[in-house]
């Protein structure tokens, strides 16, 4: 597929193309001339299931013809290469096991952290654990850094570093350690035996430690190649060489570029385009690529910008929207994919803030519009997240009437049967009452005790269903009885919390009288919210032993 090179085989792709279209259409314009196997023979290594999937898409729209392996990077980890290693220790069990190990260190040290700041704390350190794991960095290396730190801050922080020595052991891996295990065996086994099929490794900017070295490797292989997205081939020579400062630099998007050509000992302009794909268009990425200097150079707007003669063309299709306010920002950006949507136009919303997505989203729901979100939803704001950190939210405190009657009108909330519908009557009419007359902390006593009153509007004619025997003194004891004595649980071991937690929550959405879980556990969102349930069961002999407070945390 590639001839013959002494260099690593480095190319790029223009911003603004269509990179997974580009990627397929450059693999098949290379093998026009090649026998028809010879693209399956072909293996290429992606950085997301995302673009897997739409290379797929684009392959499957023919014409026919054998098709390349197309893998995501970490798939490493079931290749030979990963035979003998462990199994992945669970992220969940290494964060409550560092969460032990800073519990312990704030005992011993109470003026280091408020006892709040724990699960943070243990939160923190498990992802700086990833980071170091990621780029092959030990605490011993961190702990020779000179720091000027007369506040003593940098020493604090140590202390809470050292602990993560003990979790470096190779015998037991987290999932970035054995990542990087499984690709440092990778490449020391292409070394040795070279493959002779292509290995292209595309999509990745090379973010990660891991994917950095991987990516160092491939481009050396004598069949190997990487194809970088989104490269400036507009950036001068001399932005490139400022690049090599970290602290001035990092931020721009073409780092992680110079810094890989670097290590390979190429230049900017031996980075050949990956194929005949034009941006569409040049005017704009010139004009962002000079919006993007990094900071030392910003001054070169001032020369090169008035040679930028065509920003008609650049700024063609752009609109400026100054919104004041977020609401107004969200509802703005709605209206427009709205617009899109009514035109059978195929629109997307590029933001890093997930507080602004969800308002887009919230307002598009008016139109019954549902977003493809490419990040998702983050499980606790689903229903059935909502619902059990409601619930977990009552352990060891006294009920109040508004946490009561958030719980009760919960979508998941007695939806086991069919008395949804009477279920929301009764948490109506007892809203009404604890509004008009309290208590403001309802008991067991207290509900039956509404319960058993006459309705204001129950009159001669009206039957037996309507009055006090119509099913409500029922559903007051029931929810009495699964709500009684939260407020008196005191500390207890993590699966003793679990074990109550998920009863109560499965009890309270199956309704009174009625075993199962209701709808918590259906819809992906509750298909999700289980599997943490189970992780969390599996892994709890390792939480030790929580307050409440500790407990919802």
């Amino acid at each position: 597929m590639f001839p013959p090179s002494s260099r690593p085989r480095i190319f790029g792709v223009a911003p603004g193309v269509d990179f997974p279209r580009a990627l397929i259409e450059g693999l098949i314009q290379r093998h026009s001339a090649s026998p028809p196997e010879a693209l399956a023979r072909v293996e290429l290594f992606v950085n997301t299931r995302r673009m897997a999937r739409r290379m797929r898409e684009i392959l499957d729209a023919g014409p026919a013809m054998l098709l390349p392996r197309i893998r995501l990077i970490t798939d490493l980890g079931q290749d030979t290469a990963a035979v003998g290693l462990p199994p992945a220790v669970p992220g969940l069990r290494r964060r409550l096991e560092l969460t032990q190990l800073v519990e312990a260190l704030l005992r011993a040290q109470p003026d280091l952290a408020p006892r709040a700041a724990l699960y943070d704390l243990a939160d923190s350190l498990a992802n700086l654990m990833d980071e170091m794991h990621g780029e092959g960095v030990d605490p011993a290396t961190i702990a020779r850094l000179d720091v000027s730190d007369q506040s003593g801050h940098w020493q604090r922080a140590l202390r809470f570093i050292t602990l993560t020595q003990e979790f470096l052991d190779q015998s037991a891996p987290d999932a970035p350690a054995r990542q990087r295990l499984v690709a440092e065996r990778q490449i020391a086994l292409w070394q040795k035996h070279p493959p002779r099929h292509p290995v292209i490794i595309a999509g990745s900017t090379g973010s990660r430690g891991t994917t950095h070295m991987l990516m160092r490797a491939v481009a050396c292989l004598p069949q190997g190649a990487v194809v970088l997205p989104g490269f400036d081939f507009d950036l001068p020579e001399a932005v490139w060489a400022l690049m090599d400062d970290a602290l001035t630099a990092e931020d721009h998007p073409q780092f992680r570029f110079a810094k890989l050509l670097a290590e390979l000992d190429l230049a900017p302009r031996q980075v050949p385009p990956w194929g005949d794909f034009a941006a569409p268009n040049p005017a704009r990425n010139r004009l962002v690529s000079l919006a993007l200097r990094p900071a030392p150079v910003t001054d070169d707007w001032m020369r090169e910008g008035p040679a930028l003669r065509d920003l008609a063309a650049a700024c063609g299709d752009l609109s400026l929207l100054e919104a004041p306010s977020p609401r107004l920002e969200a509802l703005a950006i709605a209206y427009k994919l709205r617009a899109c949507a009514a035109a059978g136009k195929i629109a997307a919303l590029v933001s890093p803030d997930r507080v602004l997505t969800r308002q887009v989203t919230a307002a598009l729901d008016r139109w019954r519009i549902e977003p493809d979100d490419s990040a998702g939803q983050p499980l606790t704001l689903s229903p059935p997240g909502r619902f059990l950190r409601q619930i977990s939210a009552l352990f060891g405190l006294k009920l109040t009437a508004e946490a009561l009657l958030a719980l009760l009108k919960h979508p998941l909330a007695n939806t086991g049967g069919g008395a949804r519908g009477k279920h929301l009557m009764w948490a109506r009419e007892l809203e009404l009452d604890l509004r008009r007359n309290g208590p403001p902390f309802p008991t067991a006593q207290s509900l039956l005790d509404w319960a058993g009153k006459a309705r204001p509007d129950t009159g001669p004619e009206d039957g037996p269903e309507d009055g006090p025997e119509d099913g409500r003194r029922e559903w007051a004891a029931w929810l009495g009885g699964l709500l009684d004595g939260l407020d008196r649980l005191g500390p207890r071991p993590l699966a003793e919390h679990v074990a109550h937690h998920v009863a109560l929550a499965q009890a309270l959405a199956a309704g009174p009288g009625r075993s199962g879980a209701g709808q918590l556990w259906e819809k992906p969102a509750g298909r999700q919210a289980r599997h943490q349930i189970d992780e969390l069961q599996q892994e709890a002999a390792l939480g030790g032993v929580l307050s409440c407070a500790d407990y919802g945390a």
